[in-house]
């Protein structure tokens, strides 16, 4: 019978179980690697980057995880601020806009995915709009929950949702239809 996470993050945590926390990188590794794609505009190297330097720091600070929140809600809080250091780090030219690999590979017989659409409709917000965006619309985080991913007001997430909202309907007209 499979463990559970909190099972598993209590092996880890306490027992230095690499096979625990192999089994915890193997159940949320593909989610995390998508949402990284997400928000890095199908950047697939960048997006895979991201994530093994979010999983490196769930390994190094797994011992600090007090199941105050869920374990998929920690993570997020990690890769938010390895996908947020990533774009301090850049250039602010660098910063909006698709990704050159992305712009290169999307032409208008692409339409058919609306994942590839979404994505880059994302990449027309800053990092941090982008991020609430991808965690609200398509993870159907709370409110609360991306507040406590981020480490941000409520009230500022809620005004990036508000905000964002509008514009990414117009970016995605052509899937009302």
């Amino acid at each position: 019978m499979p463990l559970n996470d909190h099972a598993l993050i209590k092996r880890a945590q306490e027992d230095d179980d690499e096979h625990a926390f192999a089994e915890l990188v193997r159940r949320y590794q593909s989610r995390l690697r998508y949402s990284l794609r997400q928000l890095t505009g199908y950047d697939e190297a960048l997006a895979d980057d991201l994530a093994q330097e979010t999983f490196i720091k769930v390994h190094q600070h797994l011992r600090q995880f007090r199941s105050d929140s869920g374990f998929f809600t920690w993570l997020y809080r990690i890769a938010w601020r390895c996908f947020a250091d990533h774009y301090r780090r850049r250039k602010p030219e660098q910063v909006l806009g698709a990704s050159p690999a992305l712009e290169r590979s999307y032409t208008p017989q692409d339409r058919n995915d609306l994942h590839l659409d979404f994505a880059m409709a994302l990449m027309n917000f800053s990092p941090e709009q982008r991020m609430v965006l991808h965690l609200h619309f398509h993870r159907e985080f709370t409110h609360r929950e991306i507040a406590q991913i981020m480490d941000c007001p409520l009230g500022t997430i809620k005004s990036h949702i508000q905000r964002g909202r509008p514009k990414l309907q117009k970016y995605l007209e052509a899937w009302r239809r």
